[in-house]
């Protein structure tokens, strides 16, 4: 009993379960869109459906990563004590722990109509590529946005069996704002990236990193914005929108000086600018 309850507490490892920063930043654009396209009533069903297919993702895109970076993890200060680094995990099983998970998450899609169903895997190849995106081009981040914000989409699918415009809109300002939140976790690890060859928009953007970070969340708000009053939004969402860009400004104040614990913490606060925003769309909607 011993033996399987520590495989059990390595596959918790393993899809980060003990971290629970990364689901909420993946579950925020989600509520956001399932807000906007319920009208503020979001189906109880779909939320259920969506609120658990973003943990389940999450936890699988991490497993995958993992197996990916298994070469590269046990050079990189941060992350070499991870399951599958550490040998704790083989990269088999990490294989089996990410087809489960996939598994389970495409069993509740099922309860949705088909054209979410079939945008499922657009997601899923998006989430289980990703990954691999490091060794062969320095804007991972961007595809890191395009995999995580595809619940945008699906969620206005699942809700209106449609994606109009503002779905479009929304699904590029969530895709931006991983560019931004996962370029400030890309600066912590920028020096051993360089080391072993790894790509990543930290590593492009170079000493311009913060003028382009801080260039990309005005554009993010300004689609905010623009959502706002494409759908006539009450005053509380624009406060909302107000306290984000606090936080926004306040991460640019963490990353100015190459900090790298400041850097990890500019990342950690973007939870608390999707808070905002999700804030500000429920007090609106009420």
């Amino acid at each position: 009993m011993n033996k399987i309850t520590e495989r059990l507490r390595q596959y918790w490892l393993l899809a980060r379960f003990d971290k629970p920063i990364g689901i909420f930043i993946l579950l925020w654009p989600t509520l956001w869109a399932l807000w906007i396209a319920g009208n503020g009533r979001p189906d109880g069903l779909v939320l259920t459906v969506f609120v658990a297919g973003v943990v389940l993702m999450r936890a699988a895109g991490c497993v995958i990563n993992d197996y990916a970076d298994r070469d590269f993890d046990p050079h990189v200060d941060r992350c070499k004590q991870r399951p599958i680094a550490a040998g704790r995990v083989t990269p088999k099983e990490a294989l089996l722990v990410f087809a489960a998970l996939c598994l389970t998450a495409f069993g509740l899609v099922l309860l949705m109509n088909w054209y979410t169903i079939a945008l499922s895997f657009v997601g899923a190849f998006l989430a289980a590529s990703y990954p691999f995106m490091k060794r062969y081009t320095h804007l991972p981040q961007a595809y890191l946005g395009a995999a995580f914000g595809f619940a945008v989409p699906m969620a206005f699918a699942a809700q209106t069996n449609s994606i109009p415009l503002v779905g479009w809109v929304l699904y590029l300002a969530v895709l931006l704002w991983a560019l931004v939140y996962d370029t400030m976790y890309a600066m912590v690890d920028i020096d051993d990236d360089l080391k072993i060859g790894v790509k990543s928009t930290a590593i492009l953007f170079g000493s311009r990193v913060r003028e382009i970070t801080g260039g990309l969340q005005v554009v993010i708000l300004g689609l905010l914005v623009w959502i706002g009053t494409r759908q006539q939004l009450a005053w509380p969402y624009y406060a909302g929108l107000l306290a984000a860009t606090g936080f926004a400004v306040y991460q640019q104040t963490l990353i100015f000086h190459f900090d790298k614990p400041n850097c990890f913490k500019a990342f950690l606060n973007n939870n608390w600018f999707g808070l905002a925003v999700f804030a500000g769309l429920v007090l609106a909607y009420l």
